[in-house]
Order: C-alpha cells, then structure tokens, then sequence
C-alpha cells in the first residue's frame, strides 16, 4: 500500500474532531426482535480536519501536505489527541500496560496490540504505526533494552525479541502511536472570504488498513 512515513500537523490534529465508527448491520424480525451482525472485525476512525484550520498559515500548511500525498493516493500518520497512548491520556506509557503475548519457547514476533475494557467484555486493537522512540518493553515483568533484547519496526508495530520468551512469560509493551490515514477526498475547497467569515474548510481524514 502507498504510505508516507510521515504526520499530519500537530497544530491542526488537535483542532480535529473524529473518532471510532463501526459497521453493523440489523434486521428486524416479523416478530419485532432484531438480528445484528458486523463485517468489521475492527473499528475505522473518521476524523475532520478543517475545523482545526485556525489561521490561513494553517490552512497553507494543510494545502502543502495534502499536495504532497497527493490528495488520496499516499497514506500518512494521524496524531488522534483523544487516544494515542497505551495507557491513560493523562500517564506516561509504561513496559507493563498492555499484554501482547505469550511466550512458547519458539515465537519471537509480537505485533503490538491495545485492549479496551469495559462491562466484562474487550476489543483488542492491533497497533500498526508506534511513534519512534516511545516503546517500551517488559517479560515477565522484566524491563528490556531497545536494540539489545528487542528490536521495533515502527512502520508495521510488530517486536521482534533477540531470544524467544520462555513458554508462559508474558510479554507487555508501553507506546505512543499513530493512527494510520488518508484524505477522504481529492479535493480541498477553500475560500478566504468565507475563512474570514469563520467558515472552515472541509479535511475529511479517514483510518486505512494496514
């Protein structure tokens, strides 16, 4: 897939309104009970960008980087302010958050996941795109040293271990990510007489797979 390793502006991202949509499909019985079903087994984000244009600079920044991508064509990082890290907005990412595996003597390979919780029931989110530099790593509780006992692809989230983890040692991780995205549009509709007005332009942004 064609993918930018790079971010959409911090500036503007946090302006940004959007978040997780979901796909579910229901129909309604004759005796009036329903029947839902979901094609997704994950959910997409949705974001809109133009209501964190704040100044015409801005907006010059946003026509730059939607240049550059080539409206749709070339996917980029989203910085989502809302959820970005692996614990809580307001604490620092730490090795032991979340539980991405378990060691079987054999596996080295973890792709980074995040599991949201709530009501008994959980949704693990696979985790493509960590920000370089922020992860952190534990076995069996054990911090460990990236570069030495680990090495991170930050284009795909996956970790691999220098020696795979005894069997039943569980493996967590502490990051910062991105989210995967494109511009859902070819086109960035712009007017300076509206702009002045308060009227923002429409940056329709939306999650790719990766």
């Amino acid at each position: 897939m064609s993918f930018h390793e790079v971010r959409f502006p911090l500036n503007v991202s946090f302006g940004a309104q959007g978040g997780p949509e979901r796909k579910t499909e229901i129909v309604t019985l004759a005796n009036g009970f329903e029947e839902r079903n979901t094609p997704w087994a994950h959910s997409r984000r949705i974001y809109e960008a133009g209501v964190g244009v704040r100044s015409l600079d801005d907006l010059a920044e946003v026509i730059a980087f939607f240049e550059a991508r080539r409206g749709q064509l070339y996917g980029f990082r989203w910085r989502d302010w809302a959820d970005f890290k692996s614990c809580l907005p307001s604490h620092e990412p730490a090795a032991m958050d979340q539980d991405i595996g378990q060691g079987d003597g054999v596996s080295t390979e973890f792709p980074l996941t995040k599991t949201y919780q709530s009501g008994g029931q959980t949704y693990v989110r696979p985790i493509s795109k960590p920000v370089e530099g922020t992860v952190k790593l534990a076995l069996a509780g054990d911090p460990k040293a990236d570069g030495v006992d680990f090495q991170i692809n930050y284009q795909t989230g996956v970790v691999t271990l220098t020696t795979p983890p005894p069997n039943g040692d569980v493996v967590t991780a502490g990051f910062e990510f991105d989210v995967p995205v494109r511009f859902a549009s070819d086109r960035i509709t712009a007017s300076l007489t509206s702009f002045s007005a308060g009227e923002v332009p429409e940056v329709p942004i939306v999650e790719v797979r990766i």
